[in-house]
């Protein structure tokens, strides 16, 4: 099999990709769940490499999250982005608050702020999508129990101009949602994920002259699956087609990256892929080799000296902005968070994990602290530093233990959180990585414990994320200086007298 379309071209948690061309310029928003901003938006000129230019909805009055645990997978779902008449569209829906209906936003600069939400009362459910005829009529097509379901909005207001209908059941398999309706030509496109989000997922496919149907069924459905298959990507769904200005067709969609010993975990969440699209009999063929993607740039060092916080932080279930302080002099100081004995986050500041093997490092001079790998409250791994102690800690479920500790930590000392792949081809007993807890000491790095990655996977924990990499002051404010991630080939496994735990 080609390695060319292996790599995700935004790797980590970034699922459920919805893109939408202007002119050479592709623009592209996934979904974003429990954490605050919401709705991360890429920039790219080949679709292949992207950039974030910020978050769609960024303000407490656009977007309420829930922290804890039965939040971390509600929040937003599957957002759609398009262009029209001149204005960017962002349609999605925040499970927080369902019985509003979707939520529309717009704006002229999808780099700047967005509108304040509109919901469509009335048409209730997930994976909203915005599409217009060339009469002007808007339609607003999503999915809920029985299907596909459209409506006809107003969509300055979210005003529900029809009675919501089901316009398609898909194929026959669980779980259709993730519709996006396309115009090419005479017919008009229904894309939409079926199979579950799992190892059965699907991109289905119909058309149909008329954007509410009768629909008839792509003759190869899905067009899109690897399951039951040896493809390093798996859970292949919610995808997304754009035309190039060259007129060939592209498709964005979600994946995952297993890895380890059977039955296979991933933790990065689900990630955006890239395929190439051909037409014959004007029906879409998916071609996974058209594009060469190579590993995305993910690397950086951040001392907090610009005006505010990198897009690419977040928090779950709060604005990042209302506990962090960048600092005159460099750094950003953290306002008090969680107890040292609480197990739930409450003022994290998190970045996702984006690569198979990583290092992660952050340097806090003063203050108590935790520096945390995260799925969920209830599966998480970190140093905590309290005083000049440093212990390993982790959380799986309703265990919750203090694995190893060090007395005396100087507190200019980083703290170092690291991964390793497991590469060993032949043992039944290997999660996907092993995680590494510790800080760098006069001879380099000095590990307090290791702990098989399966401890921290979607398998284990459930949910719709992936890992994120957070601080977060404890009791007290907390300075923090620097912070640095670092994707890692290589590393050589923790010296054999340290402390270690395996699955």
């Amino acid at each position: 099999m080609s390695a060319r379309n292996a790599l995700p071209v935004i790797p980590g948690f970034y699922p459920d990709p919805s893109v939408c061309r202007v002119g050479d310029d592709y623009y592209l928003v996934t979904s974003s769940f429990e954490y605050f901003p919401g709705v991360p938006i890429f920039h790219s000129r080949n679709l292949v490499d992207w950039k974030q230019i910020g978050n769609v909805l960024d303000r407490p009055g656009q977007l309420v999250v829930r922290p804890g645990r039965e939040g971390a997978s509600a929040g937003i779902y599957a957002p759609t982005i398009r262009h029209h008449d001149g204005r960017f569209w962002v349609t999605t829906t925040n499970r927080e608050t369902v019985m509003d209906g979707h939520l529309i936003v717009h704006t002229d600069d999808p780099a700047g702020d967005w509108s304040d939400p509109v919901h469509t009362t009335g048409a209730l459910g997930i994976d909203p999508d915005l599409a217009w005829d060339t009469d002007g009529t808007c339609y607003l097509t999503y999915s809920s129990p029985g299907g596909i379901w459209q409506t006809t909005v107003e969509p300055t207001t979210g005003k529900v101009l029809s009675t919501p209908q089901v316009i398609w059941t898909g194929t026959g398999l669980a779980h259709p949602e993730g519709p996006h309706l396309i115009r090419r030509g005479a017919y008009w496109y229904l894309l939409i994920a079926e199979g579950g989000t799992g190892p059965g997922h699907g991109i289905c496919l119909a058309r149909s002259e008329s954007p509410s149907g009768p629909w008839e069924s792509h003759p190869n459905n899905p067009v899109l699956s690897h399951r039951s298959t040896e493809h390093p990507v798996q859970n292949t769904g919610h995808g997304d087609l754009v035309e190039l200005p060259d007129g060939s067709w592209a498709m964005v969609h979600l994946g995952v990256r297993p890895r380890g010993s059977f039955p296979e975990t991933h933790v990065n969440g689900r990630e955006t892929f890239l395929t190439g699209i051909d037409w014959v009999d004007d029906w879409p063929v998916v071609v996974e080799d058209r594009f060469t993607v190579p590993e995305q740039p993910t690397a950086f060092t951040e001392e907090f000296a610009g005006q505010g916080l990198d897009p690419r932080f977040v928090a779950p279930g709060v604005d990042p902005r209302s506990f962090t302080e960048i600092t005159p002099g460099g750094g950003v100081r953290l306002a008090a968070g969680r107890a040292p004995e609480a197990r739930e986050a409450e003022r994290l500041l998190a970045f996702r994990a984006r690569d198979t093997a990583w290092t992660a490092t952050a340097t806090v001079p003063e203050g108590d602290v935790a520096f945390v790998v995260r799925i969920d409250d209830a599966h998480w791994a970190g140093l905590e530093r309290r005083g000049r102690t440093l212990s390993a800690r982790v959380v799986i479920g309703p265990l919750d233990q203090v694995l190893a500790s060090v007395e005396d930590a100087a507190p200019d000392r980083p703290l170092v959180l690291r991964t390793t792949s497991n590469t060993e081809q032949f043992s039944f007993a290997k999660g996907p990585d092993d995680l590494h807890l510790g800080y760098l000491g006069e001879e380099g790095f000095q590990p307090l414990i290791t702990i098989d990655g399966r401890y921290l996977s979607t398998e284990v924990a459930g949910g719709f994320t992936g890992r994120v990499i957070g601080l977060e002051a404890l009791s007290s404010g907390t300075l923090v200086t620097r912070l640095t991630y670092t994707p890692d080939p290589v590393l050589e496994p923790a010296p054999s007298h340290q402390p270690a735990v395996e699955a």
